[in-house]
């Protein structure tokens, strides 16, 4: 079983008997296609990550109580990302360290697999093994700042279209 684990992304740093007490903190569960492994907006707790199935990505148009005529369906949403289990992505990372609220939502395709942990096993972990959660830790930060940066492109092109568009309305 350790072998496959090692075609992870996340896991791609540790060695054999590091990754065998990883392997303890993490579950497989089952999920069926339609589901929200993740809804935006909510508490959550626990990572998971796709071994076999797809899931999509999306985020609310509208913030909570906001209103704008011409998004008035009943839920306006933005697919972010259509994603399978060939490169085995992760979700739900940030709430393992921060307790905070959902950011967005993942919906579950087609009937899919995922290894998830929480925050508690986690950082029992951590505490246990800091060497281990040092290494987790620095590739969840760098996937973190990927999005970041990837984020920050996204809002240059952004506003930059909104200006020239707010331009030619003058």
């Amino acid at each position: 079983m350790t072998d496959s684990w090692k075609l992870i992304p996340i896991f791609n740093d540790l060695k054999d008997e590091e990754l065998f007490h990883v392997q303890n903190i993490f579950r497989k569960i089952s999920v069926r296609s339609g589901t929200n492994i993740i809804s935006e907006g909510e508490e959550g707790h626990e990572m998971f990550i796709l071994v076999d199935g797809k899931v999509k990505i999306s985020k609310a148009m509208l913030m909570k109580g906001m209103s704008i005529p011409l998004l008035e369906m009943e839920n306006p949403r933005k697919v972010l990302a259509s994603l399978d289990d060939s490169t085995f992505p992760v979700f739900g990372e940030i709430a393992l360290i921060d307790n905070d609220h959902r950011s967005a939502t993942v919906t579950v395709v087609e009937d899919s697999d995922f290894l998830i942990t929480d925050r508690e096993k986690f950082f029992a972990l951590i505490e246990k093994h800091p060497a281990i959660g040092n290494k987790l830790l620095l590739t969840i930060g760098k996937r973190l700042a990927a999005t970041v940066r990837k984020n920050n492109g996204e809002l240059v092109k952004l506003t930059t279209a909104l200006a020239l568009a707010l331009s030619r309305t003058r």
